[in-house]
């Protein structure tokens, strides 16, 4: 049993608590200490996502008792990459909240900032459903805290309309962990994999309805259409680097619905037989649509990306919805890339200064800065559009070739190829309002907006280094692809993390009402 797999989840829940007792006026030693968690993490995970690299399953059962009755943390390949995708990404999103001083405009950043990597974290690293739960709690309290971080009447409208969407999630989770063990008696995966299993064709029924609402609830969490409502509102009005952080918010209901719907109910089980292909792939189809038309019909800089955001996961579910070992393998390239991309945009909409305004009143750009920003835009819209030469392009292409196998082939195409066109338009607009006609508008000296001084240089790095492992994802590509070929083959075949989960010694005499 591996005592590291825990830390990512206890050194945020120690830091937090940590920040806001003993440095909670000093923000020089909240950033000191928020900077080398992070990097401890990156480094921790860096390490776990190296010892599965070679199939093997990393467990960890809490107090020494044995799944299915007590508490566990899983390590694979998928679980891994998820962790050190989040914990790389929080070090970006933090360095930018440093440099522009985002962190230092309300209370508690730092501190908010460690819960909701702690939620994520043991999200990705669960083997239980009803953890997985808690943990979907705890990021739902902490991202409402920096949701409404340096207040706003915008913000916390917003943060009320995000938790009010995130409550019935948590609902209907409840509904389906109830009915899960009422048709299983256990909540473990691993043993939830075997016994689901065993369910006779004749009393599917109670478990056919848990697994829709299961789905239901990992599709609020990604916001799959018509369940995307709440998104566009409330990362558009978060502060920039929480908005980034989020990037990786949605992905957490996309691992949820990987993860479930390859062990637990895999396609070729009997009872969710056609729930994939039947409801998720043309919500998906619909997703795609809709975010790439909110880009081009997008307002304000912020609106335009969290659209982007609900396009690009509707890209991420037309993959997954296919349950093929390629379209799986697809979606994990996919993810990496669009989470990057998403975050980019987040950092540098702010970068702007004019993310809010409206994009048809040709807003002035800061002249400090104004190039290199502009540069970095073009950078973080081709990758989101899809366009060569970045991953995002590379990523379409896989998904497209995945989707050879469905009978949906030609929507499937024709849908991603014209939503990417529409997506190029709407970023071009964006780009032409923002950094041509606002920089050659000749506007009477009395007409003109306000300038900025230049954005601190560790804002720079921040959104420079997003968008360099952008480049890094397009120039390793082929081992990146050849590892979540990898990742979705053990995805397929359970066995060997079934029995790591139920077949390590443990305190098995314990009973089960003590889960």
């Amino acid at each position: 049993m591996s005592h590291w797999i825990i830390v990512p989840v206890v050194l945020p829940a120690l830091l937090a608590p940590f920040i806001v007792l003993a440095a909670r006026y000093h923000i020089g030693i909240q950033r000191a200490f928020s900077v080398v968690g992070v990097l401890a993490l990156i480094a921790i995970a860096a390490g776990l996502a190296w010892t599965v690299s070679d199939g093997s399953i990393v467990l960890y059962q809490l107090s020494d008792w044995a799944a299915p009755f007590g508490i566990v943390l899983v390590g694979d390949r998928l679980s891994t990459l998820m962790i050190l995708l989040t914990a790389v990404l929080a070090l970006f999103v933090l360095l930018y909240a440093i440099g522009s001083g985002w962190d230092d405009r309300g209370r508690h950043f730092h501190a908010l900032f460690q819960f909701q990597l702690m939620g994520i974290m043991g999200a990705f690293l669960t083997g239980d459903l009803f953890n997985l739960f808690v943990f979907f709690e705890v990021l739902l309290i902490a991202s409402y805290g920096l949701m409404i971080h340096a207040g706003g009447n915008a913000r916390l409208r917003a943060g009320v309309q995000y938790v009010l969407f995130n409550l019935i999630g948590s609902t209907l989770f409840l509904f389906a962990l109830g009915s899960i063990y009422a048709e299983t008696g256990t909540l473990n995966m691993a043993d939830l994999a075997e016994r689901v299993a065993l369910i006779s064709p004749e009393e599917t029924v109670g478990i056919r309805v848990a697994s829709v609402l299961l789905l239901l609830v990992f599709a609020i969490k990604a916001a799959v259409v018509p369940l995307h409502f709440w998104l566009p509102s409330s990362y558009a009005e978060a502060p920039a680097p929480v908005g980034a952080l989020f990037a990786i918010m949605t992905k957490v209901g996309a691992y949820a619905i990987i993860r479930v719907y390859t062990m637990i109910f895999p396609p070729d089980l009997e009872a969710t037989a056609g729930l994939h292909d039947l409801w998720l792939l043309p919500a998906a189809l619909i997703s795609l649509v809709i975010g790439m038309v909110g880009v081009l019909a997008a307002k304000r800089l912020d609106r335009l990306v969290a659209y982007s955001v609900i396009g690009s996961m509707g890209m991420i579910m037309i993959s997954i919805s296919l349950f093929s070992p390629a379209s799986i393998a697809a979606a994990l390239y996919y993810i990496v890339h669009s989470t990057l991309a998403a975050a980019a945009l987040f950092l540098i909409s702010d970068l702007v200064r004019t993310g809010r305004a409206n994009l048809d009143l040709m807003p002035q750009l800061p002249v400090a800065g104004g190039a290199l920003t502009a540069a970095l835009f073009f950078a973080g819209a081709i990758a989101m559009a899809g366009l060569p030469p970045l991953s995002g392009f590379l990523g379409k292409l896989l998904v497209l070739d995945a989707a050879f196998g469905s009978d949906l082939v030609v929507w499937i195409w024709v849908i991603v190829l014209s939503s990417s066109l529409i997506a190029i338009v709407g970023f071009a607009r964006a780009g032409s309002v923002l950094f041509w006609k606002a920089h050659g508008a000749d506007l009477p000296e009395e007409e003109e907006g306000p300038t900025f001084p230049r954005p601190a240089t560790l804002s720079y790095v921040a959104v420079g280094g997003l968008i360099s492992l952008l480049a890094a994802h397009t120039i390793f590509a082929g081992q990146v692809h050849a590892y979540t070929t990898t990742m979705a083959a053990q995805l397929f075949a359970p066995e060997p993390y079934i029995s790591t989960v139920i077949e390590t010694p443990g305190k098995l005499d314990k009973p089960t009402e003590d889960h």
